[in-house]
């Protein structure tokens, strides 16, 4: 039995979080017993011990937290730790550290560029310390791969693509009208559906523009985007749905804890992200056999096979991604195909299993 310690150094919802918690939750239970480490108190925090969990709290100030470094090697020698498996760029620097001064391997799962920041002389550093304390870097796909190898120097020899995957079983068609009649839309509204917290890389600018698009077309296309939303920018993005006129359009539905359910209120899932790592939104859309709007930003176009599985559009353009949008709408036996392959693909490619046994491979080389 290996001892694995799962630490991320956030405390809300998110693609990385949802990873996290997978690998805590589902590793062999015959073969790896799972620790968790958050960096507070918040949702993360509150799902875990809902799952059975009792999370160390390792906290996290702005700049080098020496506390936090010391209370990682506390619980890797107090629960002989034989594994420790990060995600993200913060959680990954503190657990490598901690890993070189506890001789324990450490596996740092990124899941997208936006986390890593700026290109810094400091940032170059904490490369280095990476590849020398680290013992295997996974990305959640290769075009990640190919960036951290190559602009940011993370050793290639040390590196992994694994993608994530979904629950099929969870994610899958159940057709539900409720958020249809939350709402107050109609049965013939088109309903097309974002899912991610709302943040600079989603573009939901661009979103909103081909909102406008399609609202020229036809009233009966309604805009619906899910995830968490504060700040300076989601003010931004009312102040534009207004400016747009948009409000009998696009939603804002704030932060959704039955994705399974919201996915399958939509007609169409879109995602128009500037940049994405992977998107597991994406797959789980697909497992729910939505036909699927991507824009070519990282990830995607390593999910979606364009006019074979869904649409791909060049991102920031926002006339390409009202057009795919309404032609997938209008061409009936097309949005039946996607969807039909769409789930083929999440089944064939991006499963649970998969990622597991991926994951657990590694587990065992170290």
């Amino acid at each position: 039995m290996k001892n694995i310690l799962h630490a991320i150094d956030t405390t809300g919802p998110g693609g990385a979080e949802t990873v996290f918690m997978t690998l805590a939750r589902k590793l062999d239970p015959s073969r790896f017993h799972s620790y968790v480490a958050v960096a507070g108190h918040g949702w993360l925090y509150d799902e875990l011990r809902q799952q059975g969990f009792d999370p160390f709290i390792v906290g996290g100030k702005k700049g080098f937290d020496l506390g936090y470094l010391s209370r990682l090697v506390r619980i890797i020698r107090k629960q002989r730790i034989d594994v420790v498996q990060s995600h993200l760029f913060g959680s990954n620097i503190y657990c490598s550290l901690a890993g070189a001064l506890t001789r324990v391997p450490v596996v740092c799962t990124f899941h997208g560029s936006v986390d890593i920041g700026q290109r810094t002389a400091l940032r170059a550093l904490k490369m280095k310390l990476l590849n020398h304390c680290a013992s295997r870097f996974v990305s959640v796909s290769r075009s990640l791969a190919r960036e951290l190898c190559g602009q940011n120097h993370l050793s290639a020899r040390k590196s992994v693509t694994i993608y994530n995957g979904v629950d099929t079983s969870q994610f899958c068609r159940r057709r539900d009208d409720s958020i249809r009649r939350q709402l107050g839309l109609g049965d013939a509204d088109i309903l097309v559906g974002a899912v991610g917290n709302i943040r600079p890389a989603k573009d939901y600018q661009t979103l909103l523009h081909a909102a406008a698009v399609l609202a020229k077309t036809s009233p009966r296309y309604k805009i619906l985007i899910a995830g968490q939303g504060d700040g300076e920018l989601y003010r931004r993005l009312l102040k534009q749905r207004s400016d747009l006129g948009l409000e009998s359009s696009v939603f804002f539905l704030g932060f959704q804890t039955d994705v399974s359910r919201l996915l399958n209120n939509f007609d169409i899932f879109v995602l128009s992200s500037a940049t994405e790592g992977f998107s597991i939104a994406t797959i789980e859309a697909m497992a729910c056999e939505l036909p699927v709007v991507a824009t070519r930003c990282g990830g995607p176009e390593e999910i979606v096979q364009n006019g074979e599985n869904g649409v791909l559009v060049d991102a920031g353009d926002s006339q390409q991604l009202s057009a795919a949008i309404q032609r997938v709408w209008d061409d009936r036996p097309f949005r039946q195909r996607l969807s039909q392959e769409a789930r083929s693909t999440v089944l064939s490619r991006f499963s649970i299993d998969s990622m597991l046994n991926y994951y657990q491979s590694i587990y065992d080389q170290l």
